[in-house]
C-alpha cells in the first residue's frame, strides 16, 4: 500500500506539471510567435515548390515543417523520432508548429530530401535579413570572412569503434613474427579510403580521430555568425568542375576536395547569391596559403586584406633581407624592422614603411640609435613593401606584428560556431547516411543560428546573437 501510495502521488505530480505546461505557453515560444515571421522568412519559391507538387490539398504545411525541423535543432535531437516523441506529449510545441496531427518519420525524411534546394534559399534569405544586424552590432567585424572546413559524420558502420578495433586485430594478426611492424600505425593502412554503404563519405581526420565524413565549407563573420554553408556533394561537383581532381593510383575515385581548391567555389557561391554584401579582411588557416589564392583574394573578389599564416612548403625561394613572415629585417643582425603604418599619396600605389630597429622617435622625426648603422642616414635605414605588388608577401597587414596576431585570433571563431552546430544543435551523433538529409539538418542548423540573431535583436539583447540556446535559457 505504501509503494502504491507512493506511485499514485507521482502520477499525480507529473500529471500536474504536463497540465500546466500545456495551460501555459513559455515565454520562449511567446518569444519566437511574437519576433519571429516565418512567412517572411520561408522564400516564396518555397511554397511555390512545396504547393505545385501535388494535384491534391497537402495534409501537412510547410510551415509546420519548417517550425518542427527548426525545433529539432534547437533542441538538439540527434533523430526524428525523438523530435515526434516530444511533439507527441506536448501540446504547446504542437500548437506552436501547427500540427493537428504528427507526420511520420519517413515524411521528414522526404521532405528534407526533396526540398533541400529550398531550404538553402531559405538560409539565403536569413542571411541577408541578418547582415544589418551584424553591422549594427559592429560593423568592423561584420566585414571579415572566415572560411574553414569540416566533416559530418554519417551514421555507417565505419564510424562504430567495433569497426577500427577489429582492423586493429587484423594488424596485430600480421605483426606477429614482426619484430619492427607497428600495429597501431599500420592498421589505418587496412582502412578504406570511403564507409561501403556511404561512398561519398571519405575518409578524414577530424577533432583528433579518424572517421567517415562528408566534407562542408563553413563562412562566419568576425562575430561568429554564419554567412555561408556549402555541402561538397555531387551537386557541388557539378557546378564546379575543376574541383574533380583524381587520384593517380585509382582513376575511378573522386579525391577529397582540398581546402585550397574549395576557395574559389565557395567564395564564387557565396557572392552570387549575396552580390551586395561585401567583405574587406579574409581570414583562413595556413591551408589556403597559395599564390593563386591570394590573386584570387585581391582581383577577383577583391579583399583588401588576407590574414593566412604562411605555409613553408609553398615558400619556394627565400629573399634576402626578410624573414620567413615577408617582413624586411637588418642586414646585418636578421632582427625584424619595426612597422610604422601604411603611406601613399595622389596616384601613389599604397606602400608599408618599416624602419630600422634601433630607430625611436626623436620630436617629430626619428634616431639611429644603432652603434653599427647600416645607412649614413640619422633617420636609420627604411624600407617599402608594396602590397599590390605581392599580395602573399605584403597581404594588407604585416605578419608577426601584434596587429597581426590580434586579428588571427577571430579565426576560431568559425571553429566555435561549427562546434555549436555539432554539439548544441545535434549534428555530432545523425542518424542517417543520406547527404541529402545530412545537408538539410546542416542548412537548418545554420538557420536556427540566424533566428537566435533576429531574435536577440528583437528583444534588445544583442549580446546573445551567438547561440539562440542562451535566449532559451533566458526565456526559460
Amino acid at each position: 500500500m505504501r509503494n502504491k501510495a507512493v506511485q499514485i502521488s507521482l502520477f499525480d505530480t507529473y500529471t500536474d506539471v504536463l497540465h500546466k505546461a500545456e495551460e501555459d505557453k513559455s515565454e520562449f515560444i511567446r518569444l519566437l510567435e511574437e519576433h519571429i515571421d516565418f512567412d517572411t522568412i520561408i522564400p516564396y519559391r518555397f511554397y511555390t515548390a512545396f504547393y505545385s507538387g501535388m494535384g491534391r490539398k497537402r495534409t501537412y504545411a510547410l510551415e509546420s515543417f519548417v517550425r518542427a525541423l527548426i525545433l529539432q535543432r534547437l533542441l538538439g535531437l540527434e533523430h526524428i523520432s525523438q523530435l515526434r516523441t516530444i511533439l507527441s506529449v506536448c501540446k504547446e510545441l504542437r500548437q506552436f508548429c501547427g500540427f493537428t496531427a504528427l507526420p511520420d518519420a519517413p515524411q521528414f525524411s522526404r521532405f528534407k530530401q526533396d526540398f533541400v534546394y529550398y531550404i538553402e534559399l531559405m538560409f539565403d534569405n536569413l542571411v541577408e535579413m541578418t547582415a544589418p544586424i551584424c553591422k549594427e552590432i559592429n560593423e568592423k567585424k561584420s566585414q571579415y570572412f572566415i572560411f574553414d572546413t569540416t566533416g559530418i559524420e554519417p551514421h555507417v558502420a565505419e564510424n562504430n569503434d567495433k569497426f577500427f578495433n577489429t582492423k586493429l586485430k587484423q594488424a596485430k594478426a600480421l605483426s606477429k613474427g614482426n619484430p619492427g611492424y607497428d600495429p597501431h600505425k599500420a592498421v589505418y593502412s587496412l582502412l578504406p579510403d570511403t564507409a561501403q554503404k556511404a561512398p561519398a563519405a571519405k575518409q578524414q581526420y577530424i577533432n583528433g580521430h579518424f572517421c567517415y565524413a562528408y566534407k562542408a565549407g563553413i563562412v562566419t563573420d568576425g562575430l561568429g555568425i554564419v554567412r555561408h554553408i556549402a555541402f561538397f556533394d555531387e551537386d557541388f561537383r557539378k557546378d564546379h568542375p575543376e574541383v574533380n581532381a583524381k587520384k593517380s593510383d585509382n582513376p575511378d575515385l573522386d579525391k577529397e576536395i582540398a581546402d585550397s581548391v574549395s576557395l574559389k567555389p565557395v567564395l564564387s557561391d557565396f557572392f552570387k547569391a549575396h552580390p551586395t554584401l561585401k567583405f574587406s579582411t579574409f581570414l583562413g588557416d595556413a591551408a589556403f596559403d597559395s599564390y593563386d589564392n591570394y590573386s584570387l583574394l585581391k582581383n577577383v573578389f577583391h579583399f583588401s586584406r588576407a590574414c593566412i599564416p604562411l605555409n613553408s612548403r609553398n615558400s619556394k625561394t627565400s629573399y634576402e633581407n626578410f624573414n620567413e613572415f615577408g617582413n624586411p629585417v637588418c642586414p646585418k643582425t636578421g632582427e625584424q624592422f619595426t612597422f610604422l603604418g601604411n603611406s601613399g599619396g595622389k596616384n601613389r600605389s599604397l606602400r608599408c614603411k618599416w624602419v630600422c630597429p634601433k630607430s625611436v622617435q626623436n620630436g617629430n622625426s626619428r634616431l639611429c640609435t644603432c652603434e653599427t648603422p647600416c645607412t649614413d642616414s640619422s633617420y636609420g635605414k627604411c624600407v617599402y613593401t608594396y602590397p599590390d605588388k605581392n599580395f602573399r608577401d605584403c597581404p594588407g597587414i604585416p605578419r608577426n606584428t601584434e596587429h597581426w596576431d590580434n586579428l588571427y585570433k577571430h579565426r576560431v571563431l568559425v571553429e566555435r560556431t561549427i562546434n555549436i552546430f555539432k554539439d548544441s544543435f545535434g549534428l555530432n551523433s545523425l542518424k542517417t547516411r543520406n547527404p541529402k538529409t545530412i545537408k538539410a539538418d546542416l542548412l537548418l542548423a545554420g538557420c536556427t543560428q540566424l533566428i537566435g540573431v533576429i531574435l536577440a535583436k528583437a528583444i534588445h539583447q544583442v549580446n546573445l546573437y551567438k547561440s539562440v540556446r542562451k535566449i532559451v535559457a533566458l526565456a526559460s
